[in-house]
């Protein structure tokens, strides 16, 4: 059995999307997933599956969140050590970032094309920085995320890849629930 951490973007913002994590854990279960735990009304789930295969694991989580409740919500699934290997090379983890609500992943679906990383530039907003690294963009918002321009769709628009955010404490107490 390999642990797994979905993300699922977009649920539980505002009006829209609305899906109950106790639902979402017999949602999980109903497909065969096992030790499932959500973490705050974000989407993050974390389950253990004999399944290998993280894509097959996305679309089947996907098309049955379609199927019960007729939203198309982008889900990425992270193996736990992939998890812990993106959270121990947060590039910002220094004395100068040593404010974690300053900082923040955003999960990408996959490396995005070389082609489209040199092309890529963004709108700089104030003192904000980001650093790609593989399948992960570092944030560091001194001002907060509310106020970047660094955001989830400039990314996906500018990259062509689905993208989901998470602040830097989700993504430890997803690494403590992993652990």
């Amino acid at each position: 059995m390999t642990t797994y951490i979905s993300l699922l973007r977009g649920i539980n913002l505002g009006a829209h999307y609305k899906i109950k994590m106790p639902d979402l854990t017999v949602l999980y279960e109903s497909l065969g997933l096992t030790n499932v735990q959500t973490y705050v009304q974000s989407g993050n789930v974390v389950f253990t599956s004999e399944e290998t295969d993280r894509a097959r694991l996305e679309e089947t989580i996907k098309a049955k969140i379609e199927e019960v409740y007729g939203y198309n919500v982008p889900v990425l699934v992270l193996a736990a050590d992939e998890l812990r290997r993106i959270a121990q090379a947060n590039p910002f983890l220094t004395e100068r970032n040593a404010d974690p609500a300053h900082l923040h992943v955003t999960f990408l679906a996959h490396p995005p094309d070389d082609e489209r990383v040199r092309g890529f530039v963004p709108p700089m907003s104030g003192e904000d920085e980001f650093i790609l690294v593989g399948s992960a963009i570092y944030l560091f918002c001194p001002n907060g995320y509310g106020r970047t321009k660094l955001t989830n769709n400039l990314f996906e628009n500018k990259l062509k890849v689905a993208a989901t955010t998470r602040n830097w404490r989700t993504v430890g107490t997803l690494v403590e629930m992993v652990a």
